[in-house]
């Protein structure tokens, strides 16, 4: 079941700027009692954003560009799930994509890499995380990744973009790129259903 953090159990997630409002809850709990059923170890995976990500699995959400955001729940989120995806795009600043015919068109790439050699403040550990013996995986629009003890591998890749030239080409780092690399689940690049329906709603 679905839960984020400013308190709604169940339901489906708002976007954007309602962010933080779901609808169809199956409850709503104050924001500290929902922090308190994350600290207890409730979540079995957690998804969060990412701003940058280094060689070495570490991310950076709470500063960036010479400016501090702030961490909010990332730590507390982050600190007791067991599994952890971070959701984002390879590179930000005016990047444009498009989908045509079950394939990731790029239509013109972000000015900035979002995937550097080395964070200069960290706020999530990948050390500690590959200590702590987690699933990681980082997911952006084209590529792949999951965390190992060498670092970072490239799995899966987006239908429709050339590895070297969209992937490599915009990373300040080399990953290990897995011997059985494998497109994308192309049902990602099309506008039909995707087949699976949440225990959730069907009740």
């Amino acid at each position: 079941m679905l839960t984020v953090e400013t308190g709604p159990v169940g339901g489906i997630t708002s976007q954007g700027v309602a962010f933080g409002a779901n609808v169809n809850t199956r409850a709503i709990l104050d924001m500290t009692s929902q922090f308190d059923f994350y600290h207890g170890g409730g979540l079995d995976v957690c998804y969060l954003s990412f701003a940058e990500v280094d060689q070495h699995g570490n991310v950076g959400v709470h500063k960036f560009n010479g400016k501090i955001m702030g961490t909010g729940g990332f730590i507390d989120i982050s600190a007791t799930s067991q599994k952890i995806i971070f959701c984002g795009t390879l590179t930000a600043g005016s990047l444009k994509t498009e989908i045509t015919d079950g394939k990731l068109n790029i239509l013109q790439e972000g000015r900035v890499k979002k995937f550097v050699s080395e964070l200069s403040e960290i706020t999530f550990s990948g050390k500690i995380a590959l200590e702590r013996g987690l699933d990681v995986r980082y997911i952006t629009e084209r590529a792949v990744f999951t965390l190992k003890q060498d670092g970072l591998h490239l799995i899966e890749i987006a239908p429709g973009v050339d590895l070297q030239r969209d992937i490599l080409d915009k990373m300040d780092f080399s990953p290990v790129i897995s011997p059985d690399l494998k497109l994308m689940d192309t049902r990602l690049f099309t506008d039909s259903t995707m087949g699976f329906t949440l225990p959730d709603a069907t009740h």
